[in-house]
């Protein structure tokens, strides 16, 4: 695998979770009611942690690792998947990356004080109900949400406490208009970031583990498996996991996009099969 990706002092680590919809599924092992943002609600399905590295200069992007969400297996939660693959990335594999981007979910203070601890930056929204305080100690803890701003703060941040987290221990916020609908509240514990547009853009990276989501559902059939089996399961999403890296390296030496790739391998065996059947057929 390391011999594919360009990997660079400066890359990106970006962690995420997604669901394999099984709702119609019946007495599949590893299967578990749990929320789906696709489906934008609580659904039968195989849940999984992947965690992908994107090359800063190139835009490339990469499956790097990922762990079955199996509590009543193993007893680990989300958080500790991630806790797990950011030790296995900086001290097993030894992967080179500068910044940690992750989706509010992960903004807990185990996963934020490990990744200061590694010397490792993160940019990460918060919830719009997390308590913080920006006075200083001076005025109590209130919603993220209520948070006054003045023009100098809109452009170059703000610094501010997490409610529980150690007594000495700021980060720097950043309000981002996302669009007119949204806004996000981003914090990162790099104090030289002084720009909120620098901050949308780095947080705008974190859309390539979405790519990744829809691209292995799209094109691998990693939803398709129906065995009972937890073992079986494993193999499936392990496999369709394995075409996707061949079909994206593929998609990276020629120019395509790994749609085309994929594309293009059913339109040759299909001409292939018309022109030279594989299975001749006689009419009486």
């Amino acid at each position: 695998m390391k011999n594919l990706i360009n990997f660079s002092e400066d890359g990106y680590i970006i962690f995420d979770d997604t669901v394999l919809d099984k709702r119609h599924s019946y007495q599949l092992e590893l299967v578990r009611r749990q929320y789906s943002g696709n489906a934008k609600k609580v659904i039968k399905g195989i849940g999984i942690v992947n965690c992908v590295y994107v090359n800063k200069k190139t835009g490339e992007f990469w499956i790097i690792d990922y762990r079955i969400y199996d509590k009543e297996g193993d007893g680990l939660s989300k958080l500790d998947h991630v806790k797990n693959m950011i030790n296995n990335l900086v001290y097993h594999k030894q992967i080179p990356f500068k910044t940690v981007l992750m989706d509010s979910w992960y903004a807990t203070k185990k996963i934020i004080l490990l990744i200061e601890k590694l010397n490792k930056i993160y940019y990460c929204p918060l919830k719009k109900n997390r308590l913080v305080d920006d006075s200083k100690g001076v005025n109590s803890y209130q919603n993220i949400k209520n948070l006054r701003w003045n023009q100098e703060e809109l452009k170059e941040g703000k610094i501010i406490k997490i409610n529980k987290f150690p007594k000495e221990h700021k980060v720097k916020l950043f309000r981002v208009t996302i669009s007119t609908n949204r806004t996000d509240y981003v914090i990162t514990n790099d104090f030289t970031q002084e720009s909120t547009d620098a901050v949308k853009i780095e947080c705008s990276i974190r859309w390539k583990i979405e790519e990744f989501h829809r691209e292995e559902k799209q094109l691998t059939g990693i939803e398709s498996c129906q065995c009972r089996k937890a073992r079986i399961q494993r193999n499936h999403i392990n496999c369709a996991i394995l075409v996707w890296i061949k079909l994206k390296q593929v998609a990276y030496s020629t120019g395509k996009t790994i749609y085309q790739v994929k594309h293009s391998l059913l339109s040759n065996y299909l001409k292939k099969e018309l022109k030279y059947p594989s299975i001749k057929m006689s009419f009486a």
